[in-house]
């Protein structure tokens, strides 16, 4: 799961940040500020993934507060000026979010943000990466090539293979966690699938040996752009 914080003077702004957060379970939201410099003090002492900052903002702008920070979160710059997308790709930003901010747009940021984390779980083997899984008492290695998606029931998640199938107890928003997220991108509430396996995409599906799977309509933007569909 992507730790974050959002940095924006205007409440309804942050109003916004927070409702979006809490509608996908890709982020834990960890605080918001209002303050630039109590937003500062809060990254001395706690280490984040990713920062929702506004630009325009009373005694320090979100340009400068960028360049104070040292180790350096992910950025996703939250604005009503697009004269500042330039400058904000100059400094590194993942990403450039123009206001009215719509969850279709958050989202396509935030999977571009879990594709840039690197699973937790996976072992270093440049030529055949595995991964550990847990289901019940034992555990089981895995080659990240055998697996095709993986489906959410309930409080389990089904892990479809390559032969076989592993059930494991794990909530979806800590998958990314488990599988490396440049090879895997979420298309429903309830599948995450392998992007090397997909063999045919339509409009509300995609199909993986043979298996048709819904695409549901908050992924589909995310989905064309990391698969640079027209």
């Amino acid at each position: 799961m992507i730790t974050c914080i959002a940095i924006d003077d205007e409440p309804k702004a942050l109003e916004v940040i927070e409702r979006y957060c809490k509608k996908t379970s890709l982020v834990d939201l960890k605080a918001s500020f209002r303050e630039p410099v109590k937003a500062i003090e809060f990254l001395n002492r706690e280490k984040v993934d990713l920062i929702f900052l506004d630009i325009n903002m009373p005694d320090i702008s979100g340009m400068q507060l960028v360049q104070t920070l040292s180790p350096r979160p992910m950025i996703i710059f939250t604005t009503a000026y697009s004269h500042y997308a330039v400058e904000s790709y100059d400094l590194n930003a993942l990403d450039y979010l123009l206001k009215p901010i719509t969850f279709e747009r958050f989202l396509a940021a935030i999977n571009k943000a879990a594709g840039t984390l690197p699973s937790k779980n996976l072992m270093s083997n440049e030529d055949d990466p595995t991964v550990f899984i847990k289901s019940g008492p034992q555990t089981y290695q895995v080659k990240v090539a055998d697996i095709l998606y993986l489906e959410k029931d309930g409080n389990y998640i089904t892990v479809h293979l390559k032969g076989k199938n592993i059930l494991i107890r794990e909530n979806m928003g800590d998958i990314f966690d488990l599988v490396p997220a440049p090879d895997f991108l979420r298309v429903h509430k309830s599948f995450v699938v392998a992007i090397k396996h997909i063999a045919m995409i339509e409009v509300h599906q995609l199909v993986i040996n043979g298996e048709k799977i819904p695409i549901g309509s908050t992924y589909r933007e995310t989905l064309r752009e990391r698969l640079r569909l027209k």
